[in-house]
């Protein structure tokens, strides 16, 4: 492949590979050529160039190689020399004119007319002389030529005509009149290849939309009849075109046109769009009143193409057009329904109202943006009340003869479907954006839509219901409203049969609709509904006119009402159960009884009221599974096994009263079908034979003359098969109307089965569309066949098998083709039920026959049957899973295509082969892999049927696919295969096409990640990427779809080689396609590659900016956003969020000005029109006027700007604003992480300074604030929620941000007014609580951030929360509800959780002033605004918590909860209100604590205050919370009681929370529940409660250590082991009082001996509170320095580092050990020596590991914790009792340990001070202690020295002389001789200074400690020491400062020594007079140099008192 890259062709390469590799070798040079020749200069090897391509065309190249060939030619003259190119174009024309028509030479003569158009299309007019001629040539050829030709020959005139332009004008009229006949040519493909000509030849040939409009519209007509989907979608753009070109022309009347422009109006183009609606394509009558008399049905197709046709017709003129003229055109769309000839039949009518529908849908949903929606939406409104105005006049017009008008209301039923769906449509699509439509009276929404709910049609009653319910589920607020009206009316209109059945239409879609609100409906509605069905039901008898309408409302109601939920239904279950039973008869005798009695009327109320009940029960099985308890099933059982019994009385019963009950037998089946379905067919085993035989003879057709088939066969086919069902049409734009022409499935409406007005919509539809009840009931049959076949005996399986090839021979002709696909769908519903089931088919015979009907019906003319037996054959391999049984079917299979000639059973048997392998897996097939491959790759190669190929090349890939790795060896021959199909298969073969994409995936699938590899799997990499580029370049979009996933897949196995440059934009290209799945594949692709390499994909895009390609300055990012406005599909926009959000996290950082731009533009919309210009849904920007845009001027007469008016410019929509609100917190996240200056305006400044391109956050922080203010004004409730969550965030980050400019005041104070105006809409009456609830969050953020500290400005905001506590007090039922109490629930939890944050901020406030941290803030403007509202919030916090406790309880203990619910909730609502506690207890918790830590405790409720505050319901609660009849005044209690009871609540709710926190919920939780209980154990009487009962300790400690083992984050840690302390605490003090008080008392018994372990000293785990806090604390140890638990360090994998422990890890060690030291004060003397070991083991441990020396000398916090917690110990009062005596020194003593030097020594020194003598007097240890200081003094490290000297300074000192004495005379002799040595080694640095200071103070200590006699030799000592320190004057210039100091405080000391000691001073100088001389003379230089410099303050007396100068005194 490598030597095909080169400029010339390399043809000695050529000439070596072989014949079948020629033409990739060929291709491969020409697509290298394609890239290469824009940027090569090609002058000198033009010629040769020419010769090689020229010398191609004759050479029968491939449709791709022509293509590319052609373009290559056309390039090359255009860069290079023009000389030859008329020689070059006469060749071609002579190969055209060849009058050789043999099919080997076809491909030369297509490649010749290819080569033509690409040349005119390149150059135009310079070839301009030779055009008449080279277009007679091309229209002599078109008349012979075969189809492909034909095809060829239109591409090539439109490429003429394009190149031309206005100078073709003479030929205009010649390719009309050629072209025109083949419109209706047999080949579908020439037939598009016309439209896209004509299409073409509109843009300059005046004539085709003036003179010639009729004709060409009628043309078009017949074109569409017998079309497929691509001719509709071709001749409806032409037909669109010139219908929108002939109102508006294009060009203006200039030089052009000789004569005036007729310019057609509005009316005459829609009237001729009308006639093809309403009549077809036959014949053509000016006049409309003979047309209505010929009778004759349309054309579906015409019809459906028609239909598209007008949606392009107003796409072209676009949405400010259709604005302007919306009335016109909805009347007019409106009144092709109203059109006799549009509603012949039922079902046509409903095919015409659905076509009506989608151009409705089509043009307001896409073009119109929202102001011109809601506008739209009014004109829709006027056009149902001038409707319902005539409908009203003609039934109150009594005369009844007037038979006109009963025509015009059945008519008018679908006008009425069709504008109120519309409307349904436009309001849910607005969402709350609609709310200017209800709020307007004038509009009168509401009114118009009711009043349609007394239509006399019921069709046109179910739109208006359904409309109300999408109007309720875009504005919730009006659900609850709506019912209630409906109530009424029909309470007061009980007597009208129209207005029963509609309102009760309205409430069941209304109830229908409340899953889609989350806030619901209250609770109390379920009860109206259920007495309004009742009081329906029961007076349904009493009035003949009204009983059928009664029981069907009453039921529906009832079945709707079961859509709410099992927390509804449960409380009307038992009266539900009693309902039911009572419908049908108790027994089999009253059946039989009533065979006999009543009219056809009383037959058919019966039966409805039956099928009615049964609908009910199918509605409550489906919503409330956990109803379903055994007990109800069984209840459920009687009246269905009832119901089963009377199925088989029906026929008699019909039989005697008339076939009209047939519809209501069907409907009672249908119900019964459905219900059975969903119930396990355990349940009803009993009735299987009756019922199978019912099922059988249904969809078998049995008793029914009609030939109704299931819709369900699609559906039971796999999904992949869709290339050949044609079922992609179903994900097509057009998929709503696709459906007519092909099938019945598409004729859905309401009024086929009222109970879908309630039920869940399917996904991807917009409106309900059930079936005609005859396919329904099939349906209903085959599903429940599927469901329960695998639970019956093999002997009934055979016995069905075989009738149903008995049906299939009776039945004959069309009926046979019938009852086969219902059978085949009913054989794959149950094998499908067999493998869900994991059963198997059965013995050999049944076997047997299943293969027999199969078998057969693979060589079915039928497409889908024979497709239906593949999947049928493939899945019984599946169920019976036998390596013979597959051998055989697939020996079968071998046989039958070695030997068959006939297209049907090729093509039946390749799929079976296809099948077997993907149901059996590579494996379970593997030894038919080689034999299934070689005979397909055989049929693929059959050129002479595209059919087989089709079909085998799908098996083929079918195989690939499930045969995996085991495929790689046939990998290469498959793929070549694929290339040489590729390169010669004709285009017009799409299927074939598609099928050779769906290969070539799968064998890149199949390699996978070899694909990167080098040498070998080179070539199949490149023939991967040859096939992606041919299939690329394909027409078809279908197949650009497959290689686009072609592409993803190699890109995911070798990004290397998928070359983005040209794959990025030519995916843009696709974005705008009018093919779904093309956007789709596109979309899903950049997905794919936006998750890698986002930065490229956005750059590549960029380059199409240039090219004025649809992406503008935005980049692909704003086009993505721009598709969100106009996509529905849902797959699609989930597809363009993730790409989005992909880009956004790889690039917003880096680039946040551009896409905070984005955003803004996008919420910009909220306020105004944005500046998107989003292109049309048609795709109105495709290549053809890409390439309008390069014409010359003086053909394009364009009037200016008028383009741009006309192209639709939506603001972005709401959907689209609120993801671009969420993109906004996302981009603040991703700063978050990013880098530090995002969060400072200092350093971004400072940063942006150093680099102008440094972007950061802060400097766009108003924007921020603006788009969150934007979005939290909004109409929509989303996105109000998404502005408020951004608010949050931006005041969460923002608010410690300081400004620079105006020191003590933070950046975000500048924004108060914006946040204050953002958040009081949130406030008001008529705002959903979910959003109250978040904006109630955001004001508690804004309040506790501390951003404001002006108590003014502070009110606004807070002002907000206190009106919202007014709402919480009011209590229940104050307020008209419009939601579910929940809601309710939600935000008072909400308020109370806002105002905790609020006091735990001013607590923490006012502690920061306790310790003087915070002067900038004055925490007053807090209190005030907290403390007045204290009293109320507690008590409602305390409610709450307590409610809280309730709610947690196991489900076993439901029955204890108080009957009518808490404080905040009521019991119906339970479970959504446990969420909301669920969110809100931590935070109030937390305040309740700090409450009751600062009063509370003194606090107690007085009955009047409580009694004040609640309403009555909550009085009652209250009551009986506190276990009383309601009727009583409730005690009071006293305080201690009532403290006890906050206790125990506050300590209920931490354990039960901390015991099992769940994994998701935030670490917040966790954090402010331990903070209460620290907080809580603060105050004495929560230590006295909690140390009184020691378990309830021991059981927290027990919970706190079950935390931490779930737990990880330091934090958490931290704030446990404070929990601790205080609980180890709280012991401390109460154990201090119980002995006090024993000594108080002065019992005999020891006080001491009080305490955990008593006489024995055993600790009892689980009862003893030491235990339990050394298992917590050792777990914390050992988790920091796991190096302490000796299972860690025995374990091989240990390794013995020591590690540096973190700033956190030291503080937690630290505290940790401070605890454990605390324990043993709790124990008794024998517990205390039971834990000491441990304990003591512990802390030196640590202390070892921690006391490394550090760089600054710092004590690390855990060393100084240890040394205070070993003082702790040693000076325990507990121990000095006789029997432990001598077991505690012992103990002591093993605990010097080995240690760094100084924390040793610390450790010695505290040893020697705090034990008392017996325990440190030993020999051996003094001995170790003394060795101990002697190697710190003689340690080089002066620091080490200077603590040395301090210790021991200590150690001198110490009181008991007998204890110092030994260490002095060891260690003072040694002190002396290094501090001599000073002299000789003067200090340089201060370290060394401080060490001999320290040690001349140990010195004058020793002198002081001696007697007198001794003090002459002492200061012997000292004073030469000091004198030889001192520096003489010439000597002092010179010295370091050091050393100068060392001079000074030599000085100094000596000043004051001798005054001290006078006499023996004296003595010491008299006997050396040298050192007189020294000092004297020092002395006069220090008095010198004073006089001199008067300025310098005298150095500070050193005290000779000793300190110590440790970081914490121990002392």
């Amino acid at each position: 492949m490598e030597l095909a890259h080169s400029l010339l062709l390399n043809e000695e390469a050529l000439a070596q590979i072989t014949e079948a590799k020629r033409p990739v070798f060929i291709f491969e040079w020409l697509r290298f050529l394609d890239k290469v020749l824009v940027a090569t200069d090609v002058k000198e090897k033009q010629k040769k160039l020419v010769e090689q391509l020229t010398g191609l065309i004759s050479s029968s190249p491939g449709p791709p190689t022509r293509k590319l060939l052609a373009k290559n030619l056309a390039a090359l003259y255009s860069i290079g020399d023009t000389f030859t190119v008329f020689q070059t174009l006469d060749k071609c024309n002579d190969i055209i004119k060849s009058k050789d028509d043999t099919a080997a030479y076809l491909p030369t003569k297509l490649a010749a007319v290819a080569c033509v158009g690409a040349f005119y299309e390149k150059m135009g007019r310079m070839l301009g002389s030779a055009f008449p001629e080279t277009v007679n040539n091309l229209l002599k050829s078109l008349k012979s030529a075969e189809s492909q030709g034909r095809s060829e020959i239109l591409m090539s005139l439109q490429k003429v005509l394009n190149g031309l332009g206005g100078a073709a004008a003479s030929c205009h009229r010649d390719i009309y009149k050629n072209a025109r006949s083949l419109l209706t040519d047999r080949s579908m493909a020439v037939r598009c290849a016309v439209a896209k000509c004509l299409l073409e030849l509109q843009n300059e040939a005046v004539f085709m939309w003036t003179a010639e409009l009729e004709n060409v519209a009628t043309l078009c007509f017949k074109a569409l009849e017998n079309s497929n989907y691509g001719v509709r979608v071709a001749v409806s753009k032409l037909l669109g075109t010139v219908m929108a070109t002939a109102l508006i022309p294009k060009q203006a009347t200039g030089k052009a046109l000789r004569f005036p422009l007729v310019r057609a109006t509005l009316e005459e183009v829609l009237e001729l769009m009308a006639t093809g609606f309403l009549r077809g394509g036959s014949g053509f009558l000016k006049s409309g009143g003979e047309m209505l008399k010929v009778g004759g049905s349309v054309n579906r197709e015409v019809r459906v193409g028609v239909t598209q046709a007008y949606v392009v017709f107003v796409t072209t003129l676009g949405g400010q057009w259709l604005e302007r003229n919306f009335a016109t055109f909805l009347s007019h769309v409106l009144d092709l329904v109203s059109h006799p000839r549009a509603t012949q039949t039922h079902v046509e009518a409903v095919y015409s109202r659905r076509c009506v529908s989608f151009i409705l849908r089509a043009t307001v949903g896409s073009l119109l943006g929202e102001k011109a929606q809601i506008a739209a939406a009014k004109d829709i409104c006027q056009a149902i009340g001038k409707q319902m105005k005539a409908v009203e006049a003609v039934v109150n017009d009594a005369n009844s003869e007037n038979k006109a008008g009963a025509a015009d209301v059945a008519a008018s039923q679908h006008v009425m479907v069709c504008a109120l769906q519309e409307l349904g449509s436009l309001v849910q699509s607005l969402n709350a954006t609609a709310s200017p439509l209800i709020q307007e009276p004038s509009i009168g929404l509401l009114e118009t839509v009711t009043s349609v709910l007394l239509h006399p049609s019921m069709a046109a009653r179910l739109a208006a219901a359904w409309c109300l319910r999408c109007v309720a589920v875009a504005l919730p607020f009006q659900l609850t409203p709506f019912l209630d009206r409906c109530a009424e009316r029909l309470n007061n209109l009980k007597t009208s049969p129209e207005a029963v059945s509609g309102y009760s239409f309205a409430m069941a879609a209304l109830l229908g609709g409340v899953h889609q609100c989350p806030l619901g409906i209250p609770h109390a509605k379920g009860k109206m509904v259920v007495s309004i069905a009742e009081d329906l039901l029961r007076t349904a008898a009493q009035n003949s006119r009204l009983s059928l309408q009664r029981t069907q409302a009453g039921w529906l109601l009832l079945g709707a009402l079961m859509t709410l939920g099992p927390s509804v239904v449960r409380y009307h279950l038992p009266k539900m159960l009693l309902l039911w039973r009572n419908v049908f008869p108790r027994s089999l005798k009253e059946l039989e009884a009533e065979k006999a009695r009543g009219d056809s009327f009383t037959w058919q109320v019966t039966l409805e009221g039956r099928a009615g009940a049964l609908c009910a029960m199918r509605s409550f099985v489906a919503h409330c599974p956990e109803l379903l308890t055994e007990d109800v099933i069984r209840k459920l059982m009687t009246p269905i096994e009832c119901a089963m019994t009377m199925m088989s009385h029906i026929p008699s019963v019909i039989k005697a009263h008339g076939a009209h009950l047939k519809a209501s037998a069907a409907m009672v089946r249908l119900r019964l079908y459905d219900i059975l379905a969903l119930l396990p067919p355990k349940t009803y085993e009993g009735s299987f034979n009756a019922l199978l035989r019912e099922l059988v003879a249904e969809f078998t057709l049995t008793d029914n003359s009609a030939n109704t088939t299931t819709s369900l066969l699609r559906s039971l086919c796999h999904y992949d098969d869709s290339v050949l069902l044609g079922s992609w049409l179903q994900e097509t734009d057009h998929k709503s109307i696709e459906d007519q022409p092909n099938s019945a499935s598409g004729s859905g409406a309401l009024e086929h089965d009222p109970s879908s007005i309630y039920l869940r919509i399917p996904a991807g539809e917009a409106v309900p569309g059930p079936l005609p009840l005859g396919v329904s009931v099939i349906d209903a049959s085959v599903a429940l066949f599927g469901v329960v076949f695998p639970h019956v005996s093999y002997k009934h399986r055979l016995q069905m098998l075989d009738h149903f090839a008995e049906c299939v021979k009776q039945a004959k002709g069309v009926r046979q083709q019938a009852v086969q696909l219902n059978i085949f769908t009913a054989v794959l519903s149950a094998l499908k039920g067999l493998a869900e089931n994991k059963s198997t088919l059965g013995p050999e015979e049944v076997r047997k026959s299943a293969l027999t009907l199969v078998m057969g019906a693979l060589d079915n003319p039928n497409p889908i049957l024979r497709c239906a037996a593949g999947e049928a054959l493939g899945r019984m391999a599946q169920v019976v899973g036998e390596a013979t049984f597959i051998a055989r079917m697939a020996q079968y299979s071998f046989d039958k295509l070695k030997s068959a000639r006939d297209v049907v059973s090729r093509t039946g048997h390749s799929l079976a082969l296809g099948c077997l392998h993907r149901y059996v897996g590579g494996i379970g097939s593997g030894q038919h892999l080689k034999t299934s491959v070689s005979i397909l790759l055989a049929l693929a190669q059959d050129g002479t049927s595209p059919e087989v190929q089709t079909w085998s090349l799908h098996s083929l890939a079918l195989i690939v696919d499930s045969s995996g790795p085991m495929y790689r060896g046939y990998v290469e021959p498959t793929l070549s295969l694929v290339l040489t199909l590729l390169l010669t298969v004709p285009p017009s073969h799409t299927e074939v096409h598609q099928c050779l994409g769906r290969c070539l995936g799968a064998i890149i699938t199949t390699v996978g990640p070899e694909l990167q590899g080098q040498s070998t799997i080179s070539t199949i990499r490149s023939s991967c990427l040859v096939g992606c580029a041919i299939t690329q370049d394909h027409s078809d979009s279908l197949v650009q779809a497959a290689a686009i996933s072609c592409l993803q897949q190699l890109h995911m196995f070798a990004p290397r080689h998928v070359n983005l440059s040209s794959l990025v934009p030519s995916l843009c290209v696709h974005l705008c396609s009018s093919h779904l799945l093309l956007r789709r594949a596109a979309v899903a692709c950049l997905r794919q590659l936006a998750q890698r390499e986002a930065a490229e994909v956005c750059e590549y895009a960029m380059s199409l900016a240039k090219n004025g390609v649809n992406i503008t300055e935005t980049g692909l990012e704003g086009v993505l956003f721009g598709m969100l406005d106009r996509e529905t599909d849902r797959k699609l926009c989930s597809d363009i969020h993730d790409t989005l959000g992909h880009m956004l996290s790889s690039l917003a950082v880096e680039n946040l000005s551009h896409w905070l731009m984005l955003c803004k533009d996008v919420l910009a919309a909220s306020k105004m029109m944005c500046p998107y210009t989003a292109a049309p849904l048609g795709g109105g920007k495709d290549e053809e006027s890409e390439k309008k845009d390069e014409m010359d001027d003086d053909t394009m007469f364009t009037t200016l700007g008028e383009e741009d008016k006309t192209k639709p410019s939506v603001a972005p929509r709401w959907a689209t604003r609120v993801f671009a609100a969420d993109c906004l917190c996302r981009v603040i996240m991703l700063c978050e992480n990013a880098n530090k200056a995002h969060f400072d305006l200092a350093l971004a400044r400072s940063a942006r300074l150093k680099n102008p391109k440094n972007d950061f956050l802060v400097l766009h922080l108003s924007d921020l604030i603006r788009m969150a203010f934007m979005a939290a004004t909004d109409h929509s409730n989303q996105l109000r929620m998404a502005g408020l969550q951004a608010l949050e965030d931006i005041i969460k980050k923002f608010a410690s941000v300081p400004e620079p400019e105006f020191p003590g005041h933070v950046i975000l104070e500048q924004y108060q007014a914006n946040v204050g105006a953002a958040l009081r809409p949130a406030f008001s009456q008529d705002t959903p609580s979910d959003i109250t609830a978040k904006a109630c969050q955001v004001c508690s953020a804004w309040i506790g951030s501390g951003v404001v500290s002006d108590l003014n400005d502070l009110r606004r905001v807070h002002n907000l929360l206190v009106s919202s506590l007014d709402k919480v007090q009011a209590g229940k039922g104050s307020s008209s509800q419009l939601y579910r109490e929940s809601a309710t629930t939600m935000e008072k939890l909400a308020v109370l959780k806002a105002w905790a944050e609020v006091t735990i901020s001013y607590y923490i406030f006012k502690c920061l002033k306790r310790f003087n941290f915070s002067n900038e803030l004055p925490p007053d403007s807090l209190i005030t605004l907290v403390q007045p509202e204290l009293p109320s919030l507690s008590r409602l916090w305390l409610a709450a918590l307590k409610d809280y406790a309730l709610l947690t309880l196991p489900a076993e203990f439901a029955t204890q909860l108080p009957p009518d619910g808490g404080a905040f909730y009521t019991p119906e609502t339970i479970d959504t209100a446990r969420l909301h506690y669920r969110n809100s207890w931590a935070p109030i918790l937390h305040a309740v604590a700090l409450w009751l830590n600062s009063t509370g405790f003194s606090a107690s409720e007085s009955t009047e205050e409580t009694a004040a505050a609640m309403p009555n319901s909550q009085k009652r609660a209250t009551s009986i919370m506190l276990n009383q009849t309601p009727g009583t005044p409730p005690t009071t209690k006293s305080l201690p009681e009532l403290n006890k009871d906050r206790m125990h609540l506050i300590l209920g709710v931490s354990i039960q929370f901390l015991c099992s926190p769940r994994p998701e919920e935030p670490v917040e939780h966790v954090t402010s529940c331990l903070q209460a209980l620290h907080t809580l154990l603060d105050s004495p009487c929560a230590r006295i409660h909690i140390a009184e009962d020691q378990l309830l300790g021991v059981e927290l400690l027990s919970v706190l250590h079950r935390l931490l083992l779930t737990w990880d984050p330091t934090s958490v840690q931290l704030l446990v082991t404070g929990v601790v302390q205080q609980i180890v605490r709280a012991a401390q003090d109460y154990l201090q009082e119980k002995r006090n008080s024993l000594n108080d008392i002065g019992e005999k018994e020891n006080p001491l001996a009080l305490g955990e372990g008593g006489e024995s000293g055993g600790l009892v785990p689980g009862k003893s509170l030491v235990f339990a806090a050394m298992e917590l604390l050792m777990f914390i140890l050992v988790r920091h320095m796991p190096h302490l638990s000796s299972k860690v360090s025995d374990s091989p994998s240990h390794i013995a580092a020591k590690s540096h422990l973190s700033e956190e890890s030291a503080r937690l060690v630290a505290a940790t050990v401070t605890i454990l030291s605390d324990l043993p004060s709790l124990c008794s003397p024998a517990g205390c020596m039971t834990v000491l070991p441990t304990i003591l083991f512990l802390i030196t441990r640590v202390l070892k590991e921690t006391a490394v020396k550090s760089a600054d000398n710092q004590v690390p916090p855990p060393v100084s914790a240890a040394l205070q917690g070993i003082k702790t110990i040693v000076t325990l009062p507990t121990v000095k009792t006789d029997e432990t005596q001598n077991q505690w020194a012992s103990l002591i003593r093993s605990t010097l340990p080995v240690l760094d030097e100084v924390s040793v020594l610390t450790a010695i020194a505290l040893f020697l001070w705090s034990a008392s003598t017996e325990i440190i007097g030993v020999q051996s240890l003094q001995n170790g202690c003394i060795n101990r200081f002697k190697n710190a003094l003689n340690s080089s490290d002066p620091w080490v020295q200077a603590k040395c000297y301090q210790l021991l300074l200590s150690v001198f000192q110490h009181t008991n002389r007998a204890l110092s004495t030994p260490y002095i005379h060891s260690l003072a002799p040694i002190m002396v001789e290094k501090l001599k040595a000073v002299e000789r080694n003067r200090p340089t640095n201060n370290l060394e200074l401080l060490a001999v200071q320290e040690g001349i103070k140990v010195l004058e200590t020793l002198v002081a400690l001696g007697e007198e006699q001794n003090r002459v030799q002492l200061l012997a000592l000292l004073v030469p020491t000091l004198i030889s320190y001192l520096l003489n004057e010439n000597a002092f210039a010179s010295a370091s400062t050091a050393s100068k100091d060392l001079h000074e405080f030599a000085l100094q000391n000596l000043m004051h020594i001798g005054p001290l000691y006078p006499h023996a001073f004296k003595t010491v100088m008299g006997a050396a007079p040298e050192l007189k001389t020294r000092l004297e003379t020092a002395v006069r230089a220090s008095q010198a140099s004073k006089a001199k410099a008067a300025a310098r303050q005298p150095p500070p007396t050193v005290h000779s008192t000793p300190t110590i100068k440790l970081k914490t005194s121990f002392f």
